[in-house]
């Protein structure tokens, strides 16, 4: 079976009415669910799921966008690293455009491409490992890789990390900015903004975590999760088994993400992102900062901790005061309840950042979902 194959048996419109049909017959409470990740906020919304589902079921977008959670601090940190002499910084494509902090000096960088532009040595590469090379290649210059993202993307960091030891390659540096995505659960539910009857658990980060790691959301919380892949029939199986839970007034992990996730996840890729980082506070873009919700490299490691080895000062950032980023990540508002969505926020011209990574919930809104946009 080619993969287009398995892919379009996850994609059959017979079954996916049939589920739909499963979830209108069975709902008859309200059940409001959040999808954590950004990847099932473009799923959902491409797949037109919304239209699928009865009036009783409502779907609001979660913290689950690691550009987006990126706090502009960060990026300002990142952006003046970029700025120190014979630095390469390199990053993932998505953070090339972020927003940070506009200053009061209108001549300085706000984003790592205008720094780029300016002349600083700013690259894109796919994996960590491609950093690596770039430090391989250029022994005399530091090349710090800006590390972004969850549970998913730590353990390839990680290995880098491990393998220039090994080698000694002594000018690669990691600047972590990584988050860890049960305590932003914690946070959102702790903090009682919005209230929510279920989550749909991210598939990619959970295939490291396991599907225990959400065991807390109904001995805790008493909310049942359910762990989804990113196909039409993942999600809606998986709000098939929110619905059926919510109904019958019982909270459980259900996982409906098997072929990829075990309740046990990736022990080994666990066991590297274990070795090389130590969980630390963490600052979310819309929340503050999280107690243990971010990973910083361990003592042991320090030598390749661009915040260590590089304590560049930046003034205190600042958001724009129209951006509605964070309490659209904390699932408060709709991307279009934003006042600049579709207006002075657009992809070609992003104020904040969900409306530039490709994970992000405004990004989603204004490519599948948003109508008549003045």
């Amino acid at each position: 079976m080619t993969v287009a194959e398995l892919v379009s048996q996850f994609r059959d419109p017979e079954a996916a009415r049939a589920v739909a049909q499963a979830i209108r017959a069975r709902s008859t409470r309200p059940a409001r669910l959040m999808e954590f990740c950004g990847g099932h906020t473009h799923a959902i919304l491409r797949f037109g799921i919304p239209d699928l589902l009865p009036p009783t079921v409502e779907l609001r977008s979660g913290p689950g966008c690691p550009v987006c959670v990126t706090a502009a601090a960060d990026l300002d940190r990142a952006i003046a690293l970029a700025q120190v002499e014979d630095v390469i910084l390199t990053t993932f494509g998505d953070m090339i455009r972020v927003p940070g902090s506009r200053g009061d000096d209108l001549r300085a960088p706000v984003s790592l491409a205008q720094a780029k532009a300016q002349g600083a040595d700013v690259r894109v590469v796919y994996s960590p490992l491609d950093a690596l090379q770039i430090a391989r290649q250029n022994p005399t210059r530091p090349v710090i890789f800006l590390g972004v993202g969850f549970e998913t993307t730590a353990p390839m960091i990680a290995s880098a990390v491990l393998a220039a030891e090994t080698e000694g390659v002594e000018n690669f540096y990691v600047f972590s900015t990584h988050k860890l995505t049960p305590p932003a659960t914690h946070a959102i539910l702790n903090a009682g903004e919005v209230a929510l009857d279920g989550i749909i658990g991210p598939g990619h980060v959970t295939t490291i975590i396991g599907s225990e790691g959400w065991r807390f959301l109904p001995d805790d919380y008493g909310i049942p999760c359910a762990v989804a892949g990113f196909e039409p029939l993942d999600i809606l199986r998986a709000i098939l088994a929110l619905v059926e839970m919510i109904e019958e007034g019982q909270a459980n992990v259900n996982n409906a993400y098997a072929r990829s996730v075990r309740p046990e996840g990736n022990v080994a890729a666990r066991r590297v992102m274990e070795q090389v980082f130590e969980v630390a506070a963490a600052e979310w873009r819309g929340f503050g900062t999280v107690p243990a919700s971010g990973l910083r490299l361990r003592e042991t490691y320090a030598r390749f901790d661009a915040a260590r080895v590089f304590p560049v000062e930046v003034p205190p950032a600042r958001e724009h005061p129209g951006c509605r980023c964070g309490e659209i990540l904390r699932g408060l508002l709709l991307p279009t309840e934003c006042p600049l969505f579709g207006k002075a926020c657009t992809p070609q011209v992003p104020i904040g950042p969900c409306m530039v990574s490709a994970e992000g919930a405004c990004a989603a809104y204004y490519r599948y979902a948003a109508r008549d946009i003045a």
